[in-house]
């Protein structure tokens, strides 16, 4: 059972704003648009494969922008907001739903396909900050300068404010009207932009491969609950270990206490347990991790603490 001393985080995605501004940082200004990847379906006869090759390699890592979040406390609400109908975001429903996420449907209603997530999303801030006096922390995944007033406000009310936008589709005075702002790219697990867009794209009818090793971004997803043998499930929980050591880390201290990081992994992927993978403590779960992570244990008695390999 979470500690009522712990603090609460909701998490709130506008998750238009940014797929398509993703999209756009890894393939040009408005390329988003001039591919028509809203609506781009693999199946189709005549789909071009190189959009859905772009697609691809422009997807989120939802896991590592809620692992981020959760580093902060425990998560209490997410939400995200966007058309489900629509194709390109379609792809993400399995990935959110995985991770207890609320989709919020909003559909377009004008020409311009605005969907309103701005305001709903703003509205909703404000009710469980009102209803919830336990939530300690906001997380505003987006980069439009509409939501300025949103951030003030909820730091009028005494809530921590987190950012979290893509570089370059991110509004500067939005970043200043946090406590804190984080590049989507500057995220543990993520693969940057400029790795990605290191060599070109080359159009291909096979299926593309998504930019980064799934034990990383869905660490949760390969931790069976009985094989404890199994090569994807130790490899799962070592990916899971080094990102909840790379997002301790922002504390600025060099060792972690191993309890710390217990309770790091267990926000990120709840399903955690060490004897589910063969180990009756925690302690010699990290023990068979010597290639990940150092251990100093002054004395059987001091508390474990531990610090990544360089």
């Amino acid at each position: 059972m979470a500690e009522q001393s712990e603090d609460q985080v909701g998490v709130y995605l506008d998750f238009d704003n940014i797929v398509i501004s993703r999209y756009n940082q890894l393939h040009g200004t408005n390329q988003f648009a001039k591919d028509k990847a809203r609506h781009h379906t693999n199946g189709h006869a005549k789909a071009d494969p190189a959009v859905t090759a772009r697609i691809q390699l422009a997807m989120i890592d939802v896991g590592a922008v809620l692992d981020y979040a959760s580093s902060f406390g425990a998560i209490v609400i997410s939400r995200a907001y966007a058309d489900w109908s629509a194709a390109v975001n379609a792809r993400y429903q399995r990935q959110l739903t995985d991770r207890a996420v609320d989709l919020i449907q909003l559909f377009p209603t004008v020409a311009s396909l605005k969907n309103g997530a701005d305001i709903r999303l703003a509205i909703d801030v404000m009710e469980d900050s009102f209803r919830s006096a336990d939530l300690s922390h906001i997380v505003i995944v987006a980069g439009d300068s509409d939501y300025i007033p949103l951030a003030q406000r909820c730091k009028r009310l005494g809530r921590y404010v987190i950012g979290i936008g893509v570089s370059g589709a991110t509004s500067t005075a939005l970043a200043a009207a946090c406590h804190e702002f984080a590049d989507y790219d500057s995220l543990p697990g993520v693969v940057s932009a400029a790795l990605l867009t290191e060599s070109p794209i080359e159009p291909t009818d096979a299926p593309v491969p998504a930019p980064s090793v799934p034990a990383v971004t869905t660490p949760n997803a390969g931790l069976p609950s009985k094989d404890s043998s199994s090569p994807a499930a130790r490899k799962a929980a070592t990916a899971l270990l080094v990102r909840a050591m790379d997002l301790l880390a922002k504390n600025d201290q060099d060792w972690q206490h191993a309890s710390t990081l217990k309770q790091q992994m267990k926000r990120m992927d709840p399903s955690f347990q060490e004897r589910t993978l063969g180990f009756r403590q925690f302690s010699d779960f990290l023990k068979s991790r010597h290639a990940a992570i150092e251990i100093d244990q002054k004395s059987p008695s001091s508390p474990i603490l531990l610090r990544l390999r360089s």
